[in-house]
């Protein structure tokens, strides 16, 4: 429930058409798949980095994200922030959903740790100048063939303004790909402008999609 309350395994009532819930398994999951007592928690530890039964769409994982860099709140996702002018926005587009884990303590920590993946870490040379951004990435594993690249990020870390979920199917490592493409984006965004013309270039100049459908993809 308290995993659940951050959006995984559930529908977030975006207004998109591909809103689908994922799966976070629960106890009446592993029951029914190895028994009653059938299982240990060496059959769930793996779960605890995202692998095994457990499937997010992208969407949710920057969801995810998103409650982070909020401490404990997300908004639900639309395409549409409003119609009409500021003062006439529906209500519902304003609504903060508070998740099950209110601790700031334990969000200090894992934001501490999302910057470091920035300043020393797997996203070191994605670093975003001037903009202290925290992130994660990581290498879904594909059992039909090469691994998926992934990267989450947030910034800046203070007053956040964006979060981007990259996925790029049969791509490798979320470092090497997802990351420095998530970089440029934030970039953009944040300074209105792209101070490293030649990792853009790179990016530009690469296909990595071979083909593949991000948006209605789940992930594990």
């Amino acid at each position: 429930d308290m995993v659940m309350s951050f959006g995984p395994g559930t529908k977030l009532g975006t207004d998109l058409p591909y809103d689908r819930p994922g799966k976070v398994p629960s106890v009446k999951y592993y029951d029914k798949v190895f028994g009653k007592n059938g299982w240990r928690s060496n059959t769930i530890v793996s779960l605890g980095i995202g692998q095994a039964e457990l499937l997010l769409m992208p969407l949710q994982m920057a969801n995810v994200v998103a409650t982070i860099a909020n401490r404990g709140y997300y908004y639900i996702p639309h395409t549409v922030k409003g119609i009409g002018n500021e003062k006439e926005i529906d209500k519902k587009f304003k609504e903060k959903v508070y998740v099950g884990v209110q601790n700031q303590e334990a969000y200090t920590n894992v934001i501490d740790g999302m910057q470091r993946c920035f300043d020393a870490g797997t996203a070191y040379y994605s670093r975003v100048p001037g903009v202290v951004a925290c992130g994660k990435t990581g290498t879904a594993e594909n059992p039909h063939g090469k691994s998926h690249a992934v990267f989450m990020a947030f910034a800046p870390r203070e007053k956040p303004q964006i979060v981007i979920a990259c996925l790029i199917e049969n791509a490798g490592f979320g470092g090497t790909w997802s990351a420095p493409i998530v970089s440029l984006m934030m970039e953009k965004y944040i300074t209105g402008k792209v101070t490293r013309p030649e990792l853009e270039k790179k990016m530009e100049a690469v296909d990595l999609i071979q083909g593949k459908n991000l948006i209605t993809t789940e992930f594990h």
